[in-house]
């Protein structure tokens, strides 16, 4: 995930991060040291697309005024520049864009790129408009961290009518997967923990989302797209959602959990070009959100899962997220019919 950043009043000096909600501050520093940005440097997949995307795209790019948000070691500012952009201007809260600075200087790109350190809602850009926002904002499940708001916020202040956003489709994926092993060490250690009752705890187990990498082979029902977000028309209330979903049963097993992943598009490009963060392909530091439910359901192949998936932003930390995912499991059988609710926070 490219740094990011978000709206706080009062304004903190762009470097005064002890002036912030704990939460904010505790956000951005995470993006100050330089690991966190090799782990996504060396997400192939990620890197590549938006590679791909910028350099196959020429005609696009060139002598166009970029904005890139969130620009984090301004690996796609420099991009731009390849691609032939006039300027580019990164914005980024955290200090590793005193690391940025540097690498543009070595690359010989300080006179093309200009790196502000601030929120993007508090930075004045040395350019009225621009037209094209670039911007690596996606988080676990998507939109976890809340930087698309920050995108939607550059969006309206500085993209020109008709301007350009990379990427600019997000669609969220659900399905079942059984996972009974991995669930028992993980929720059941509660049951006995060193000759003691620990369930208290085993409740809240089931109430966070595991965010790893899902064996394509665990996957028990066809995939299903939720919800897409086209970044050109996408407000920030519609984030918070209630949308229904289906999943068909592959085979006979049993489901243990939800998983959820995202799919990108940058579809303005001559070519366009998609990746995904499913178990069905190519590793991404993204990996899959697994959400374990409360019943264990007992499927067989052809039948459905229904529900609803729910999300917003909490109320006491706008980063983190509450998601609500109801189920019922639709089958002839009495004895494996199941309907329940799992109440997630995502933090």
């Amino acid at each position: 995930m490219a740094t990011k950043a978000a709206s706080a009043h009062p304004a903190p000096k762009p470097t005064d991060l002890s002036a912030m909600a704990h939460s904010e501050a505790h956000y951005f520093n995470s993006y100050n040291h330089h690991g966190i940005h090799e782990e996504m440097l060396k997400d192939e997949v990620r890197t590549k697309s938006y590679r791909d995307s910028i350099y196959q795209n020429p005609h696009i790019f060139k002598d166009k005024i970029v904005l890139d948000v969130g620009c984090g070691t301004a690996i796609l500012s420099m991009f731009a520049v390849k691609a032939g952009a006039k300027h580019v201007i990164g914005v980024d809260m955290s200090t590793i864009i005193e690391k940025a600075k540097e690498i543009v200087e070595v690359n010989g790109m300080s006179d093309k790129i200009t790196l502000l350190q601030g929120k993007m809602e508090e930075v004045k850009l040395p350019f009225p408009k621009v037209d094209i926002i670039i911007s690596e904002w996606m988080g676990y499940f998507l939109l976890y961290e809340s930087m698309m708001d920050t995108v939607l916020y550059a969006r309206d202040q500085y993209l020109v009518e008709g301007g350009l956003i990379f990427p600019d489709k997000a669609t969220i994926f659900l399905a079942g997967i059984e996972d009974g092993d991995y669930k028992e060490e993980k929720i059941g250690f509660w049951d006995n923990v060193w000759g003691f009752d620990y369930s208290p705890l085993k409740k809240t187990a089931l109430t966070e989302p595991l965010v790893d990498t899902v064996d394509f082979k665990a996957v028990v029902t066809d995939p299903a797209p939720v919800i897409t977000f086209d970044l050109y028309t996408v407000t920030a209330a519609d984030l918070a959602f209630s949308i229904p979903y289906e999943l068909t049963v592959r085979r006979n097993d049993f489901v243990h959990a939800v998983i959820a992943w995202f799919d990108i598009e940058f579809s303005k490009c001559h070519k366009p070009i998609k990746f995904s963060t499913g178990p069905h392909t190519k590793y991404t530091h993204w990996k899959q959100t697994v959400f374990y439910l409360q019943d264990v359901l007992t499927v067989e192949e052809g039948e459905k899962i229904t529900g609803t998936l729910e999300n917003k932003p909490s109320e006491k930390n706008h980063r983190d997220l509450d998601i609500k995912i109801s189920y019922t499991l639709h089958t002839e059988d009495m004895h494996r019919q199941a309907t329940g609710e799992g109440v997630y926070k995502m933090c």
